[in-house]
């Protein structure tokens, strides 16, 4: 039983791993179109 669980284990580690660079990834792409949006509109309203 010990031999099985140490491999699962690790797989599930790495996966919880790449898992968080991938939320991390997401959360600056957001960020970035957040401030794209915020800067047009900023344009836009002085204009008017």
């Amino acid at each position: 039983m010990r031999k099985t669980l140490f491999p699962l284990l690790a797989i599930t580690a790495i996966l919880g791993l790449s898992a968080c660079e991938t939320v991390k990834g997401a959360g600056r792409d957001m960020q970035s179109a957040g401030q794209a949006v915020t800067s047009e509109a900023a344009e836009a309203q002085a204009e008017m």
